[in-house]
């Protein structure tokens, strides 16, 4: 298994970051496999998958550069540098532009693992190529999703963040992505394959999240590393039409959108991610709900949760048949 060495200064100054580009190479990943997780993916991979296999086949060259780039256990690094946090898409694909045509030659071939294909032996625009690819992926099939996933995002932030303070580190991470876990003694298992341990402690660590179901690590020796994960499937699948238009006439449409959501437990801090609605807008919807004994609450360490009780359940229930 793969493990880093950490200190309690990187762990207490560690945190999570939102990245448009691991956003956008998660998504790429989504439409190379051609695969949906969930009902919301796979209504996305219809609406976006057409356009991207037809502009691969028209460039056999960039088609054949993902292919080996995403590799069979390793990603090529320059695909996805580590983020910064705090930076706009085109700050974070112009890293992957500047990556030396030797160094992405490199790095494919460690992807592979193997020699490159002959195609890609004596090319130098190897990494132009790679970030106008992403580039499209992120303007025809991302950016316009943006505002809600940052939201999702943001809320999953709230939740891994709430579950830290609740059970530490080791609660934390050993629900971040399959192959992660705290193993005590200050190391982090980061994956499962067998490669050698790293020691970061002094490094920045940051935990970047993203909506599909998809998670790496990545690095800038010895300054900073990165763990991608997924973020909770609760909120990935969150969808504007999941609504019963009965129920939104009965309620409102925002409060009964809310009242949908709480499939599973969540904060007024994730419900103000997720919905986009202001703190004192989700605060009256909860307390209507409260009064009209659809929905509970309970404290879970400092947070306090919102679920539905057994009536607000049969009403979701009876309006979504």
């Amino acid at each position: 298994m793969g493990w880093w060495q950490v200190n309690a200064d990187t762990l207490a100054g560690s945190r999570f970051v939102l990245s448009p580009l691991a956003e956008t190479f998660a998504s790429l990943k989504v439409l190379h496999a051609g695969v949906g997780a969930h009902p919301g993916e796979q209504a996305w991979l219809r609406a976006h998958l057409p356009a991207y296999r037809k502009r691969l086949a028209s460039d056999p060259v960039t088609a054949l550069l993902i292919r080996s780039g995403l590799g069979r256990a390793w990603i090529a690094d320059f695909l996805t540098p580590t983020p910064y946090g705090d930076e706009t898409f085109e700050d974070e694909v112009a890293r992957v532009r500047e990556t030396s045509p030797d160094d992405a030659r490199a790095q494919l071939t460690v992807s592979l693992p193997g020699p490159l294909p002959d195609r890609l032996v004596d090319r130098d625009d190897l990494p132009g190529r790679a970030a106008d690819l992403l580039t499209y992926v992120w303007e025809e099939a991302v950016r316009p999703y943006w505002d809600r996933r940052r939201r999702i995002l943001e809320a999953d932030v709230v939740a891994r963040t709430a579950q830290l303070s609740q059970g530490g580190w080791a609660a934390a991470l050993d629900a971040l992505r399959p192959g992660t876990r705290w193993l005590g003694g200050n190391r982090l298992q980061v994956n499962l394959h067998e490669y050698p341990p790293r020691e970061i402690s002094g490094a920045q660590l940051l935990f970047v999240p993203v909506t599909p179901k998809a998670g790496w690590v990545s690095w800038e020796e010895p300054h900073r590393y990165a763990v991608v994960y997924p973020c909770a499937g609760v909120l990935a699948d969150v969808r504007a039409e999941a609504v019963p238009e009965s129920l939104g006439a009965l309620l409102g449409t925002a409060r009964a959108g809310v009242l949908v959501l709480l499939d599973s437990p969540m904060s007024t801090s994730q419900l103000v991610a997720v919905t986009g609605q202001g703190l004192g807008s989700v605060g009256r919807h909860l307390k209507v709900l409260l009064d009209a004994r659809l929905v509970q609450r309970r404290r879970a360490g400092r947070s306090v949760l919102y679920s539905r009780t057994a009536a607000g359940e049969v009403l979701v229930t009876a309006q979504r048949g």
